[in-house]
């Protein structure tokens, strides 16, 4: 599990908050992901299957995407097909995805590089492997989450943004133990590049075994903690959490994770998605593709794609911004 590597001993480290004026949430739960397949059939995690929604906003889903060694001629993605009303994040670990949206946007990302898509008003997408990872095979893992727009901005235009794993901002827990990689929103005062209209924080931690890792976390924002590989525990209270498990944290100003000493062979360190933001307190109707506030709209969502007001199936590639086509730097 590569993602974006760094000596933790030269990066900014993050203070251990104040016992005295912070409180420590606790962990009302942990659940365990249950396995599908998306797309065209690559297998996933359902990270957040079991958990209310009024837990989980403004997120709306969650799947970790292998993690899996295809063969030749394995590799799957997905079809094209619309979104509205929401943004999705895909964030690959290992392997390479191409993403290609009517709006114009497009890219290949590949070990700690994360494509952050605005649906809004509407848009059309794929995400497949590229052809040579299909003919090769190789390791693929990944993540994307589904993040709510406010009803202010589910019209908003598509937006597209490539974010490069070298982009993320790194940092250090206090004694060392752990590097965080802030994705998306503020960590004790550190931004992450994405740009989102929801205020959320998005940081994927990778900790030793045997770190401790208490970090601040803004009271006004929810915090969940997805385990992606390896092995520990969640809160002061130290709840046992393992590969594909959620721990969902309570109210507080502060959260803790820890690394078993003990790690499996296979994975050397606890890898921990930990996220959280406002929650936006809407009604909520999802249907299938499309996430809106009311059955009215999801009915003229429908009606939109079908008369093909959501966008066209380019004819050709993309151009994109890092080389003339996808993947070409």
């Amino acid at each position: 599990m590569p993602a974006i590597t760094a000596d933790t001993l030269t990066l900014p480290r993050v203070a251990v908050p104040d016992p005295a004026v912070t409180v420590q949430r606790p962990v009302r739960v942990v659940t365990t992901a249950p396995s599908g397949f998306e797309g065209e059939g690559f297998p996933v995690r359902r990270a957040f299957a079991g958990v209310p929604a009024s837990t989980l906003d403004p997120f709306l889903h969650m799947d970790q995407m292998g993690e899996v060694e295809y063969a030749p001629g394995e590799p799957k993605g997905t079809p094209w097909h619309p979104h509205r009303g929401f943004e999705t994040v895909t964030y690959i670990i290992d392997g390479i995805f191409e993403h290609q949206d009517s709006n114009g946007g497009g890219g290949t990302i590949t070990d700690g590089d994360t494509q952050w898509m605005t649906a809004g008003a509407g848009i059309l997408h794929i995400e497949k492997p590229p052809e040579h990872l299909v003919l090769s095979g190789g390791l693929f893992h990944g993540v994307q989450l589904w993040v709510n727009l406010p009803r202010s901005d589910k019209f908003s235009p598509p937006r597209y943004q490539d974010i490069r794993g070298r982009q993320a901002a790194l940092l250090s827990s206090d004694d060392g133990g752990t590097l965080l990689r802030v994705i998306a929103g503020e960590l004790a005062g550190h931004t992450g590049p994405g740009s989102t209209f929801t205020p959320i924080s998005l940081v994927h931690a990778t900790l030793s075994p045997g770190a401790r890792l208490n970090l601040p976390w803004n009271p006004g924002f929810n915090a969940l903690a997805y385990v992606l590989a390896g092995q520990g525990s969640a809160g002061d209270e130290r709840r046992p959490v393992r590969k594909g498990q959620l721990a969902v944290f309570g109210p507080g100003d502060a959260l803790t994770l820890a690394a078993d000493p003990g790690q499996p062979s296979a994975e050397p360190n606890l890898e921990v998605l930990v996220l959280g933001g406002r929650p936006i307190k809407e009604p909520v109707v999802h249907y299938g593709p499309f996430v809106m506030n009311t059955r009215a709209e999801i009915v003229k969502a429908m009606e939109d794609y079908q008369a093909g007001r959501l966008g066209v199936i380019p004819a050709e590639r993309v151009p994109h911004a890092h080389g003339e086509f996808p993947g070409e730097e």
